[in-house]
């Protein structure tokens, strides 16, 4: 019995040990200032309790009710907000978003039934992609960046990618090499290019920087990096991969150089890693950075983005890999690099096994992990026998330059993550994330791809989406839900598309189905989506939260958008038959339907140029900087680059400001100049039109005039107004329209039959 009494002392003892072990690595004060973020004057109704890892070591997070309070139990604090977040949707129909949340908290909080116990499969559950940084968060403060740590605590992300801020670092570094202040003006980008500067593709565009920038960016960074590990995140900061300035080849001229070009733009200096200098560069990098940021031992690298190798030989490129990890390690014997595989599917063509596994194999397997970058459309792992042995992780990429159609593979993302853990073939599968260019649109879409954190089964998503529009919406509403069915079965069964699909309104006017950077086809009839629209009209009667407004509205916009597409198709036909009459009447509804959409659109803060340029404007502490960012926010979204750039329209907006500034007078020079062309006799010369549309889109680039950094009107109203004008006409329409095709010049009325 004795020894009994010893064997359970024994337990409680180590049980207390690894209790004790739990509270000490927590930050107990981050958490609860958290709770108080999130739920405000309910936080004395929950209590904070932390265990130990599960059994596999993973995360962790159990939720009682108990003693009157609400527990939330975690081994971390992302555990703890995961406790909360669960409590949130599943007891209280609240939902946080980035595009409107629901927290209409009852004064009486629901208790738990029984205790709930969540482990995530995923020890890593990655955040984010080099663009994200300049495509979402260029204008981010500090207040938005605290939103935004606080989402992804609430959604289980751990591994956040952390590049604000790096700027500082490198002026200190080059500044140690013998560069100055001069030197680094022409390497440093813009405040709205800094990613792709990192990524090694441009230098300078966007500049010249200020100093300003510099050390807001720097100190910014400490405050969101404390945040993140405040959480028990492991922010991801970069590594060296050898881009220089330019002023490089005059100051070390014997230092071994390449040019790389990526695009249009300039070529930029790469330094060879066999040169001895790239990894004492590499290593005062990481020190300085480490000095500067701390560190938890993840690196992100990344070589030969979106460029091809100057040679396919397995030998350099093994070499190159090798310098770039032992540029880490020598600094931080810990280091772990973190690499994307995007270069393994935009290089597809150079990229074969023998080169893929040449610079993956050169770094011990536990010192790299894979971002498998577009999983839900590209699977790379499938092609790449699972990275041979590299351990790596399941991302959904989805949106590339911030376009805002609705688009996604809801099945695909409910299902592929658990089944790809589940695979044999899969080797070391070791997390999920979410790797968008952008965010802060298809809420639905993302929402559901974070779902997978803390489950190992495959999500049903019809029962899912009626779960979803409860929680977004606070109330059951089967308008909303059917709803949601149509648009599963329509948009959100996408197709392995290059993104979702942009509007003709956004691309640059012409007469073509596609434009370089616009491709409007899509997966699904557009007469499909209107009975969609019908029922969230008719579930207005009864629901107002802010993220129904929004879903109102972008579905709305999404309608709307696809007959202007149409539009298109008619009038280029009408134009192809010297139908002059017909092409102006049609041409004059397309530009109706833009006017609609900028009043829509003006109603939601989500959809307002006015507040991206105004948040740039105030990053400036004089005139000059603020006009300086507001060119850097305006370029980005239109031409990217110079008035040449064949960037163009890559990261369309469908935007209120935007539309009635910039995308409806291009199309209405177009028609005038159509008419012009027509009655001298004349065809449209697509080439020589854009050539005289250039100076005057460069114009607007460098124009400061102001819009409306303020919502006007009401969603709700607004939207049954357009739904009285559009709907039963478009019903129509689209019957009519899909039996209408000229055979002889294969210009279809509605070309957006899958």
């Amino acid at each position: 019995m004795r020894h009994i009494f010893k064997y359970y002392l024994l337990i409680l003892s180590f049980l207390c040990f690894t209790l004790n072990v739990a509270a000490q690595n927590n930050d107990k004060s981050a958490a609860e200032a958290f709770v108080k973020r999130i739920v405000k004057n309910h936080a004395a109704n929950f209590e904070i309790n932390y265990i130990a890892s599960a059994a596999n070591d993973n995360d962790i997070f159990e939720l009682e009710s108990k003693n009157g309070k609400i527990v939330l139990s975690g081994n971390n604090n992302v555990s703890l907000a995961s406790a909360l977040n669960h409590y949130l949707r599943n007891y209280a129909n609240c939902l946080i978003s980035w595009n409107g949340s629901n927290l209409k908290l009852p004064t009486k909080l629901p208790k738990v039934p029984s205790k709930i116990s969540k482990t995530t499969p995923y020890k890593y559950r990655y955040y984010l992609n080099y663009c994200t940084f300049n495509y979402s968060m260029s204008w981010w403060d500090w207040e938005r960046w605290q939103w935004e740590i606080d989402f992804m605590a609430l959604n289980g992300i751990n591994m956040p990618l952390a590049i604000t801020g790096q700027n500082a670092v490198w002026s200190r570094v080059y500044k140690s090499l013998g560069f100055t202040d001069k030197d680094l003006e022409t390497f440093f980008s813009g405040p709205a290019y800094f990613n792709w500067f990192y990524m090694g593709n441009i230098d300078g565009w966007g500049g010249p920087l200020p100093k300003n920038q510099i050390l807001g960016h720097e100190a910014l960074q400490k405050k969101i990096l404390e945040r993140e590990r405040s959480f028990g995140m492991k922010p991801i900061l970069p590594a060296f991969t050898g881009h220089v300035p330019p002023a490089f080849k005059d100051k070390f001229p014997k230092a071994s150089l390449k040019k790389t070009n990526w695009t249009t733009f300039p070529s930029v200096y790469i330094l060879d890693p066999n040169d001895e200098l790239f990894t004492t560069i590499g290593r005062k990098f990481i020190e300085e950075q480490t000095k500067t940021f701390g560190t938890d031992h993840y690196y992100t690298a990344d070589t030969f983005n979106e460029n091809t190798p100057p040679t396919n030989d397995s030998t350099y490129l093994s070499d190159v890999s090798k310098k770039v990890y032992q540029s880490m390690a020598m600094a931080d014997p810990k280091a772990t690099w973190i690499m994307q595989g995007w270069l393994f599917h935009h290089g597809a063509k150079f990229w074969k096994p023998t080169q893929i596994k040449a610079l993956l194999n050169a770094v011990p397997n536990d010192k790299m992990i894979i971002l498998d970058l577009w999983s839900e459309n590209h699977p790379v792992w499938q092609r790449t026998e699972a990275y041979y042995g590299k351990p790596w992780i399941w991302n959904m990429l989805h949106n590339f330059g911030g376009n805002i159609s609705l688009y996604g593979r809801m099945d695909e993302v409910a299902t592929s993550p658990t089944k790809s853990l589940k695979d044999p073939n899969a080797g070391k599968m070791v997390g999920i994330g979410l790797t968008p260019e952008a965010i802060e649109q298809n809420p639905a879409l993302y929402q559901l791809m974070l779902d997978n954190v803390w489950t190992d089964q495959p999500i049903d998503v019809s029962s899912w989406l009626k779960s979803y529009a409860k929680q977004r919406y606070g109330a059951k509403n089967e308008n909303a839900e059917k709803a949601w069915e149509i648009l599963h079965r329509t948009v959100y069964t996408g197709g392995v598309l290059p993104g979702g699909p942009e509007s003709m309104i956004t691309g640059r006017p012409t007469l073509a189905e596609t434009t370089r950077g616009t491709r409007p086809k899509k997966n699904y009839n557009p007469s499909e989506l209107i009975p969609a629209w019908t029922a969230l009209v008719k579930a207005s009667d009864q629901l107002n939260t802010e993220g129904f407004k929004y879903d109102l509205v972008d579905v709305t916009r999404q309608v709307l958008a696809n007959y202007a597409d149409t539009l298109q198709r008619q009038f280029a036909d009408a134009h192809q038959k010297k139908e002059m009459d017909r092409f102006n009447q049609l041409g004059a509804k397309f530009i109706t339907v833009m006017d609609d959409l900028d009043k829509l659109l003006a109603t939601r803060e989500d959809f307002l140029l006015g507040k991206w340029l105004a948040d740039a404007r105030r990053m400036g502490t004089n005139t000059e900087e603020a006009n300086l960012y507001e060119k850097n926010a305006r370029n980005l979204i239109t031409l990217w680059g110079d008035k040449n750039s064949t960037l163009n329209e890559y990261s369309c907006r469908q935007w209120s400001g935007l539309i009635s500034s910039f995308y409806k007078p291009r199309w209405q020079r177009f028609f005038e100049y159509a008419n012009q062309q027509h009655q001298a006799g004349k065809n449209i010369d697509q080439k020589a039109f854009e050539n005289t549309m250039k100076d005057w889109e460069w114009n607007w680039v460098n124009q400061t005039n102001p819009f409306p950094t303020q919502p006007s009107g009401n969603s709700i109203t607004i939207a049954k107004q357009l739904h009285q004008k559009y709907g039963a006409m478009l019903t129509d329409f689209y019957k009519t329209a899909k039996k209408q095709i000229n055979k002889k010049t294969n210009i279809t009325e509605n070309t957006d039959e899958p």
